[in-house]
């Protein structure tokens, strides 16, 4: 056979973000990078240094346990997201793009083969980041909009119901696509960023002794004193740097240098300049606080203040969903769930994409976290397992991909990475410890989306197995019916398969029921690369059996849209040519029926049929037009 591979054409779905093209200039990638990447941890100072108060004793505290307090989130600050994050995770890019199942596809690369105890750790940290993606539109929202308390404590009952209205406005708007919207995004988050650190610096500048807190001793001098409640406020000060892991995730959007600039340039020290105001008015004012954020501004602007944190906190929402789409997509493309339905709302932008189901699915859950939680305060309990949690799984692969993929000394790697992994674990427990107020929410969140990865696995390999031991191989029909040829139509018939060795089973019952052959017969696998995006020279290959049937295998990264007419035109430059009017794809339609013994446990195979009954339609997946479709049932037996 011989084998060849497609040079210069534009690929499908193979199309450069704005954000990341080089007509872009870094002062509008950092911008831009400030609406998307820094939205949720931007938000925290509404209620982290709150809570952390609240867990140190009430609603009074002292002012060592103030500065102590402060120390701690600096140093939290200092260490996960300006050491980890910004210093060694964001270089862990792959191919550009970064979030956990990037990480989890470069960990692969270190190996032969891939370790099923990598594909684990990837499994865990995407569901725990949807389980993370629950939470922030909850607590963001809810933190912001309980500002009117503050201003007009008479408005108290209207909290939820707002929140609520807001949520839901939020989650309609999701169909129409964030291009036009994003736009304003990063220039909100400047004016919020700039805001943060002025109304913090002029307590700062009334209690300049604040700054004492920039002594690490502080911090551990409390946990030494306060040891009966160090873990409870561990968990408290950990929601200073929640949102930390966007960073890594939104890495493909913006780039390294962007994402970095914009952490240590304007948010990094406006977060720190809020803070330490919130604590020098607490030292200052000397009255009992329940939200330092809202009651530390002047009466004038505490209602614009509500304003703009309750718009703030809908961008930070609106990254975390636009996320939880881009995950989500990934890990349908790197068969970790089944398809769903992907739409584009932008002709312009390939990341641009709204997903009905989980967007409905997303809406149901932070709802009910509202209407259930009711204040931000008691959803502050639910907040941080999934985090930590990702953060765990990030630090493990970190070292996989330092020690065997970048050739570090496995010393100098665990020298890195056993501080970094015991931080990790000690917010980890930290936050376990309030699994019984909250905390269960994103774990079972996560459960259930872990399960789902792990039932959809399974099952797809237990119906790969049976579909091969019934097979037939390929090249063995092939040179059947080279040596004896059926009736031979004319035009050009393109059989799906995701194995490369067998014989299509559309294939199969096409001349088992028509007895007819086409002139020229395409096997067409898809295959999904373990790198975000596949060159063009690479995309495809074409092996020619005879004159009657070619193999072509289409490769796509994991984050292109696999658009299969498109993906073939590139074969017209291999001497193939295609004409989507003379061609038919045959599909095989499988009807699965859950096996009386052997195979998975009955309650996984009715749960893989349902899921594999609620996929996405291969013709709408792959973008083929209906009009050229044939589909062909068969039964299979798990």
């Amino acid at each position: 056979m011989t084998q060849t591979s497609a040079p210069g054409a534009t690929a499908a779905g193979d199309v450069a973000t704005p954000l990341a093209g080089h007509a872009r200039q870094l002062p509008v990638l950092v911008l831009s990078a400030l609406g998307v990447v820094y939205g949720d941890i931007g938000t925290s100072p509404l209620y982290a240094f709150r809570e952390a108060l609240h867990a140190a004793g009430g609603s009074k505290a002292s002012p060592h346990e103030v500065l102590g307090l402060l120390s701690l989130i600096v140093w939290a600050l200092t260490v996960i997201v300006t050491i980890k994050y910004v210093s060694f995770v964001l270089r862990a890019d792959n191919k550009g793009e970064g979030g956990t199942l990037s990480l989890m596809s470069l960990a692969s690369n270190a190996f032969a083969k891939r370790p099923r105890w990598i594909l684990a750790l990837g499994v865990v940290g995407g569901s725990l980041f949807l389980g993370d993606a629950v939470i922030t539109p909850a607590i963001s929202v809810l933190s912001a909009v309980e500002g009117i308390e503050v201003v007009q404590p008479q408005l108290a009952p209207w909290v939820v119901p707002l929140v609520v209205v807001i949520i839901v406005g939020l989650f309609m708007v999701q169909r129409f696509g964030t291009a036009r919207v994003s736009t304003i995004f990063g220039p909100v988050m400047a004016i919020w960023f700039v805001v943060l650190g002025l109304s913090g610096l002029v307590h700062i500048v009334a209690a300049p002794q604040v700054l004492q807190a920039l002594n690490p001793w502080f911090a551990v001098e409390f946990l030494l004193q306060h040891g009966s409640i160090a873990v409870v406020v561990a968990g408290a000060i950990f929601l200073a740097v929640t949102g930390a892991e966007a960073l890594y995730v939104d890495l493909g959007h913006f780039g390294r240098k962007p994402i970095i600039m914009a952490w240590i340039g304007l948010v990094f020290p406006c977060l720190l300049l809020n803070y330490f105001g919130q604590g020098a008015f607490i030292l200052t004012d000397g009255q009992e606080f329940s939200n330092p954020f809202f009651q530390m501004q002047p009466d004038w602007a505490q209602l614009p203040m509500v304003g703009l944190a309750t718009v703030a906190t809908v961008i930070a929402s609106q990254a975390v969903i636009t996320g939880a789409y881009s995950l989500v997509r990934q890990a349908m493309h790197l068969n970790l769930l089944p398809r769903l339905e992907v739409r584009h709302t932008s002709e312009e932008m390939a990341g641009q994409i709204f997903m009905p189901q989980v967007n409905f699915l997303l809406l149901i859950a932070v709802l009910l976290l509202v209407i259930g939680f009711r204040s931000s305060s008691a959803l502050s309990a639910a907040y941080g397992i999934a985090v930590t949690g990702e953060m765990l799984v990030t630090s493990l692969l970190l070292f996989i991909v330092m020690w065997r993929l970048w050739k570090w000394n496995l010393y100098l790697a665990m020298v890195v990475i056993v501080p970094l992994l015991t931080i990790d674990i000690a917010f980890f427990l930290a936050n376990l410890a309030k699994f019984g107020q909250g905390g269960w929410v994103p774990a079972v969140a996560a459960s259930v989306v872990a399960l789902i990865m792990t039932v959809w696995i399974l099952g797809r390999k237990r119906l790969a197995d049976k579909t091969r031991r019934d097979e037939v191989p390929l090249e063995f029909l092939v040179e059947n019916l080279a040596k004896k040829k059926p009736i031979i139509v004319p035009g050009t018939a393109v059989f799906l398969t995701s194995d490369i060795a067998g014989a299509p089973t559309a294939l199969l019952h096409s001349l088992k029921h028509y007895k007819v052959l086409h002139e020229h017969n395409v096997i067409l696998t898809i295959v999904t690369a373990e790198m975000p995006r596949v060159s063009d020279d690479e995309k495809v290959k074409i092996d020619a059996y005879n004159d009657l049937f070619y193999r072509v295998v289409v490769t796509f990264g994991y984050i292109e849209t696999p658009n299969i007419p498109k993906a073939l035109a590139l074969a017209r430059k291999l001497g193939w040519k295609f004409d989507i009017m003379s061609t038919s794809f045959f599909l095989s339609r499988r009807s699965l029926k859950p096996s009386i013994k052997g195979g998975l446990p009955f309650w996984m195979d009715r749960l893989f049929i349902a899921l594999s009954k609620n996929a996405t339609d291969a013709t709408e997946y792959f973008h083929i037009p209906t009009g050229r479709v044939v589909e062909i049932g068969t039964q299979v037996i798990l």
